[in-house]
């Protein structure tokens, strides 16, 4: 049997490449504990994939922001519009990860090509890939807001290796979440697990394992390259 190396990585956006720990600081002055965002974080993954199976769809800027009003309810904290305001600021400004240039400088001169695809909705005006310094790595930047459905669901990864003119067998998918890579290896893709801190593989008999898993991106590359090319 032949099987196929990818020759495309798609890479997660939010912890994968850019920095979510940025966003800490508001929730330490708003619930006196910067690990709430850990919470917020989980929980708003946990809705976006509630309202993707319900058949449901509100971008994810505006899900966070109810998910941040619910953890006020939940720890009796009064959440403001400054709150609110600075919470999208922060999503928006979030600096790369410090390793991220040189694992892509890596993969870009191994051959590999570089797109990105995040639960974010797109916004021209304020990029956070451009904000942080790396937009200009990547050929294109896929939103799920084209689908109307949140990672990990299959029509997402579908529509990216489409709109590529690939195989799913052609497209590796990095990110920090084994929710992604499973999402992505469900239609056939590659998976490769950037283990930052927080975020480990699932060691689950019978669910889809990463074909990498490195605890950064230079490392990931090292593998990725050893592997495939």
């Amino acid at each position: 049997m032949t099987v196929t190396a990818p020759s495309v990585c798609v890479f997660d956006v939010n912890e994968t490449l850019i920095d979510i720990e940025f966003i800490a600081p508001m929730f330490q002055r708003v619930f006196g504990d910067r690990k709430v965002l850990r919470e917020w974080f989980g929980q708003l993954i946990l809705y976006s994939e509630a309202i993707t199976l319900s058949g449901s769809y509100t971008p994810f800027f505006t899900l966070g922001q109810g998910v941040l009003r619910m953890l006020g309810s939940i720890y009796n904290v009064s959440v403001t519009e400054t709150d609110i305001d600075e919470l999208r600021t922060r999503m928006l400004t979030m600096p790369a990860h410090a390793d991220v240039p040189a694992g892509l400088q890596q993969l870009k001169d191994a051959g590999f090509r570089l797109v990105t695809c995040t639960n974010s909705p797109p916004d021209p005006q304020a990029s956070p890939l451009k904000h942080a310094g790396i937009d200009g790595w990547f050929e294109k930047s896929f939103s799920v807001d084209g689908v109307r459905r949140f990672k990990p669901a299959p029509q997402v990864y579908r529509k990216v290796a489409e709109e590529l003119g690939v195989q799913p067998a052609e497209i590796c998918m990095v990110a920090s979440h084994v929710w992604d890579t499973i999402g992505a290896q469900s239609i056939g893709c590659s998976g490769v697990l950037i283990a930052r801190p927080g975020n480990a593989p699932l060691p689950v008999h019978g669910l889809p394992q990463p074909d990498v898993v490195a605890p950064d991106l230079p490392e990931a590359a090292a593998k990725m390259i050893k592997l495939w090319r």
